[in-house]
């Protein structure tokens, strides 16, 4: 009936949570390879004398996979809402493993010409479609399976497990770096990374067919609510959908800047070598981990509104600051600081943002309401983020950048201070 516990007991519940979580941080740590790896992979796709031209094509590249984000969002969202979350997330995990197993056995454009980027292409674009299905399949998972009281809490974990993937693939980088050469690492090291992903995939596909389906979801079954579809969700939920992009902008904008980006700044703007940018990187992400579920906690005791607006009002003073200073700093404790300080403020979307979006949608459009919406502002601003931050770079006029991302965490904070408090009035009923 409804308001029963998804599962038979607290046990049962946080089983699926963690279960759920797992099988996101894999999905996540092979879409973060891709980054973590860029600056060794790049010359055997892209061959190029100059530095910047490689990481813009191997940029580029990335882009394109997140123009598959919003297809897998619509059609592994409707998937999700008519067969099941874990339906949905069994599928998005298939896909990703075939695209890291093809990216892992690739030759390279000496061996195979115009194949080899066109392969990377392919692989990306499957990886797209896969992620583009597993962020609104397993924010909803995650804030369903939640009780009322503990939603924001348990809900960040999307993100605790999203920057895991990210944080494992930058110490597979670090632990690579330091037992392989540079020559082995540059020739054939960069691979292990993606058939390691290959792998886990394939056991997070049987760990995620085990998975407790959400009480949410068998509840709108029984009651014939309509069938999820696009039109249904533009015609119904059109506040909602346009909500979701736009407090999605600024946010994902930020996040991929600060965090994604921020490797490659370190080594391109800042001058640090590799090696020390990555363990920059890796310190910085673990303690932004960590931060997640303190957030989301916070949120469900003092409500999800005043975290957005605090991200949106730090983000709009401090990004061009924190990045200015970052490009002319030279010491890694000093860089360090400034990362960690720019995460701080991103944690204010970062941790509750899965939540927000699965709490404006009623469960029958849910997964679709959250993934769709998301995945379109995150493939136009997010997606794009290192490329545009590079073209502004080869421009001559890097900091345009800094001041493209303020502007989008405003827009977003127009938004925040807009919008009513989901905690408050969730569409989220069972507990």
């Amino acid at each position: 009936m409804a308001g029963a516990p998804p599962t038979s007991s607290t046990a049962g519940r946080l089983k699926s949570i963690i279960g759920g979580s797992t099988g996101n941080l894999v999905e996540w740590f092979d879409w973060y390879v891709y980054s973590a790896f860029t600056l060794y992979f790049a010359p055997h796709f892209f061959p190029s004398t100059d530095r910047t031209a490689q990481l813009l094509s191997a940029a580029a590249v990335f882009a394109v996979g997140f123009v598959m984000r919003p297809i897998g969002a619509w059609i592994m969202g409707i998937y999700a809402d008519r067969r099941g979350r874990k339906a949905g997330l069994t599928l998005s995990v298939t896909l990703m493993c075939a695209g890291s197993l093809i990216i892992a056995v690739t030759p390279g454009f000496e061996t195979i010409g115009l194949a080899a980027p066109a392969l990377l292409v392919l692989a990306r674009l499957m990886q797209g479609l896969s992620v583009g299905g597993e962020y609104g399949a397993s924010a909803t998972y995650l804030s369903e399976m939640a009780g009322k009281g503990r939603r924001g809490f348990f809900s960040s974990f999307q993100y605790v497990t999203l920057i895991s993937g990210q944080l494992l693939a930058i110490c597979v980088l670090l632990i690579l770096q330091s037992t392989l050469s540079e020559a082995d690492l540059d020739a054939w090291g960069w691979r292990i990374p993606f058939a390691v992903g290959a792998l886990l995939a394939v056991v997070v596909f049987y760990l995620r067919r085990g998975l407790a389906e959400t009480e949410s979801f068998k509840n709108a079954k029984q009651e014939g609510a309509p069938k999820s579809g696009f039109w249904q969700l533009i015609r119904h939920h059109p506040r909602e959908t346009a909500t979701v992009m736009l407090l999605t902008a600024g946010g994902t904008l930020a996040f991929y800047a600060y965090s994604i980006y921020m490797q490659k700044f370190l080594v391109n703007t800042s001058g640090f070598s590799r090696e020390v940018a990555s363990q920059i990187n890796a310190v910085t992400l673990f303690v932004f981990m960590l931060l997640q579920p303190l957030v989301g906690g916070l949120s469900d005791r003092i409500g999800r509104k005043p975290i957005m607006v605090a991200f949106g009002i730090g983000g709009l003073l401090f990004t061009y600051p924190i990045f200015s200073t970052l490009a002319t700093v030279r010491d890694p404790l000093t860089a360090g600081l400034l990362v960690m300080a720019a995460l701080i403020i991103v944690t204010g979307y970062t941790s509750i943002n899965a939540v927000v979006k699965a709490e404006l949608f009623p469960a029958h459009i849910r997964a679709l309401g959250v993934a769709l919406p998301y995945a379109l502002a995150n493939t136009i601003f997010g997606g794009t983020a290192e490329y545009v931050a590079l073209k502004f770079k080869a421009a001559g006029w890097e900091q345009g950048f800094y001041w493209y991302v303020t502007a989008m965490i405003g827009v977003s904070l127009i938004v925040y201070l807009r919008m009513r408090d989901t905690a408050r009035h969730s569409q989220i009923i069972e507990d």
